[in-house]
């Protein structure tokens, strides 16, 4: 490829990752209007069916997403990705009931799960495999997605008041079309010459224990009790699907997730870490805009506006990222800084929120978080790149984003858990107890990221001048 493909690429990318996370925030910002247009008797008890339907088809899809990455090569599942997505939101646009819409959501989470990891395979790829460790692309990515995920309630609201529903989906069109024109012009990727079996049953247990884990943590607590027959039916099922895809990966010739990827340090360290940036990710976007419209009375599309300087916060590091690295910053060092900063930004929100809290201290507070953010989210796929087997990039790329999902889940569980049984009767007013019951939510999001902080001192050092071209290592040895 030219120069100029590789650029045009980039920017392909960077619109993919926009457009998938914007969808997914604007939606979850527009329910209310949309169950009123298509179900005003029934349909507020299955809001959470818009958001979960995407997120259970999307997180269902990242295994198989990064196996065929390595198999067929990135350009064709990329394509394949983004045409599922369209057609899902021409589905969605078009939807008669709310019947319709869900499962149209569904079907636009199929493709959506690979807009987001295989766009970061395709970076990959761009850059070539002696330069996986800088920070263009997949630094420009994390700061990219995590803006989308800020301002995304923000542009929900607006269309929300200002529009019909249905453009949120319709808009996607356009843009969409226009990626994978651009795309067939300018991607030329490597394609396998020789093909390799995928593992099929691995991809649907992998499926089943995601979905099954995922609908326990967004139902329980809510619509069923942790000890509910329903969820602990659920909870094993989980259970039995994650201990028979772990005998199938240790038995398929060509598994989905090889388990040999955690024998190196790097990668399972920077999935663990992954995951708990995931949760506490949940605990700063969600748990603030809570705080906002109960304890404060501010409508919802104004609370998005104070996710601005989240937004913020990620772009002011994302623009120090390449003079840092160019001063010697690892990978490494980007990691451990930015856990660190997030969790001193965690630990002033919870000691500060309070029923009369300045919204500019929540405003700087929610900046300094954004800036920790924005510290970590390109460098993990960095690292994770740079560490993983060449052969096994599509795999450890989409892990990456799986382990996230994951993380986003259970800590919206943990949190919603600890917010529900803390503030008891005054967590529909917003009373004192659900003022505190949030700083204890804020002081649980600090523990995650020092505990990220933690597993990040355990990376490996490697010299910046050895991270342009990585020697070949074996795999470690687990710790017992």
């Amino acid at each position: 490829m030219t120069e100029t493909q590789r650029k045009v690429g980039f920017l392909i990318c960077l619109v993919t990752i926009v457009l998938a996370l914007l969808d997914l925030q604007i939606v979850s910002a527009a329910t209310v209007p949309i169950v009123r247009d298509l179900d005003p008797a029934h349909g507020i008890d299955r809001i959470p069916w818009l958001v979960s339907a995407y997120a259970l088809a999307s997180a269902a899809m990242l295994p198989l997403y990064g196996k065929l990455c390595d198999v067929l090569g990135p350009q064709r599942v990329f394509t394949a990705a983004i045409a599922v997505f369209l057609a899902g939101s021409a589905l969605c646009g078009a939807a008669p009931s709310l019947d319709w819409l869900i499962a149209a959501r569904a079907v636009q989470g199929l493709g959506g799960g690979g807009l987001m990891s295989v766009t970061m395979v395709v970076i990959a790829h761009l850059k070539g495999p002696d330069d996986t460790d800088t920070g263009k692309g997949g630094n420009a990515g994390g700061l990219v997605a995590g803006g989308a995920m800020a301002i995304g309630p923000w542009i929900g609201g607006l269309l929300a008041d200002h529009a019909d529903w249905r453009w949120i989906f319709y808009v996607n069109l356009p843009v969409g079309l226009a990626v994978l024109a651009a795309s067939a012009l300018f991607l030329r990727l490597p394609v396998r010459p020789v093909r390799r079996p995928v593992d099929y049953p691995g991809a649907a247990l992998a499926a089943a224990f995601s979905s099954a884990l995922l609908l326990v943590t967004e139902w329980g607590g809510k619509r069923y009790a942790w000890t509910s027959p329903t969820l602990l039916a659920l909870a094993l099922a989980a259970a039995a699907a994650l201990a028979l895809f772990l005998w199938r990966q240790r038995r398929a010739p060509e598994p989905v997730l090889p388990l040999s990827l955690f024998r190196i340090r790097e990668l399972r360290l920077g999935f663990a870490v992954q995951g708990l940036l995931g949760a506490s990710m949940m605990c700063a976007i969600y748990y603030v805009l809570v705080y906002l419209q109960v304890a404060r009375g501010i409508a919802s599309s104004s609370a998005g506006l104070y996710l601005v300087p989240l937004a913020i916060g990620l772009s002011l590091t994302g623009l120090l990222t390449g003079p840092l690295t160019a001063r010697g910053w690892s990978a490494r060092t980007f990691t451990v800084t930015g856990t660190l900063v997030a969790a001193v930004a965690f630990a002033l929100l919870a000691a500060t929120t309070g029923a009369a809290t300045s919204l500019w201290l929540i405003r700087g507070e929610l900046l300094l978080v954004g800036a920790g953010f924005g510290l970590q989210i390109g460098q993990l796929i960095v690292l994770v790149q740079r560490s993983a087997p060449r052969p096994q990039l599509g795999v450890a790329t989409t892990s990456v984003r799986f382990f996230q999902t994951l993380g986003n889940a259970l800590g919206t569980a943990v949190f919603g858990t600890v917010l529900t049984r803390l503030a008891g009767s005054d967590l529909a007013d917003g009373g004192p107890h659900f003022v505190s019951a949030l700083r204890v939510v804020f002081w649980c999001g600090a523990g995650v990221m020092a505990a990220a902080a933690l597993l990040a001192l355990r990376l490996p050092r490697t010299a910046p001048a050895d991270d342009t071209a990585p020697p070949p290592r074996a795999p470690e040895p687990v710790a017992v």
